[in-house]
């Protein structure tokens, strides 16, 4: 909640609304004010942050957000490139601690593809139903057992002070052959966890976190994560 001056602040810097939700599940626990690119528009309008004052300037607010796109524009070849870009730059615009992920679907009949291209492998950014669609398309004839493929994240914390940890988190399966779940987001109607039979579309969402490469990977940063926003006793 903005506002709630009682709790440190942590920005996850993503505008991703199936990625926050998961980041948030995952943080439950932690003494901190979770934030999202979201909340970013209501801070600057009524508050100080990163050095800018508070401004009802429409164009103003705007120029902020273009900035911090270019801050974080994903111009590496890695997922951790990817998301230390995106923590550095969110933290460098607004002065907080910025928590970002980078993540995506490696395949390897098709080379890592579409690896750091995920969310725009269709061409649109995040267009969920043409990339799920080209994946197929791309694996036409590719028997069962050379399907096989693996969620990627990486994530990277960026503190105010220059500190920086990062965590890594994957997990194995292969593309089925149809879409089946309706939960999750992105490419989970598609991928079906290695001895489980079930893409990770149909896992209640508790589970998904557990077993999901973003989930390990905030498994690893959470010893960071605790001693920096420990709850208090």
């Amino acid at each position: 909640m903005i506002g709630d001056h009682q709790k440190p602040r942590l920005l996850v810097a993503t505008g991703n609304p199936g990625k926050a939700q998961e980041i948030r599940a995952l943080l439950t626990g932690l003494e901190v004010e979770i934030l999202t690119l979201a909340d970013l528009e209501g801070l600057w309008r009524t508050e100080t942050l990163g050095g800018l004052p508070a401004s009802q300037d429409d164009q103003e607010i705007s120029e902020r957000f273009e900035r911090l796109e270019r801050a974080m524009a994903e111009t590496a070849d890695t997922f951790a490139g990817n998301a230390a870009i995106k923590a550095r730059g969110a933290r460098n615009i607004t002065g907080l601690p910025a928590l970002a992920d980078d993540s995506g679907l490696v395949v390897d009949a098709l080379g890592g593809a579409p690896g750091v291209y995920s969310a725009r492998y269709a061409g649109g950014h995040g267009d969920d139903e043409a990339n799920n669609r080209l994946l197929l398309t791309n694996l036409e004839g590719v028997p069962e057992a050379r399907r096989t493929a693996r969620f990627v994240a990486a994530l990277v914390l960026a503190l105010p002070d220059g500190g920086e940890f990062t965590a890594e988190g994957a997990c194995e399966g292969r593309i089925g052959w149809a879409p089946k779940g309706e939960g999750g987001f992105g490419y989970d109607p598609l991928f079906i966890l290695a001895g489980d039979g079930r893409t990770t579309a149909e896992l209640p969402r508790e589970e998904k976190n557990r077993i999901s490469h973003r989930g390990k990977a905030l498994q690893a940063m959470a010893p960071a994560l605790r001693r920096i926003f420990a709850k208090k006793a």
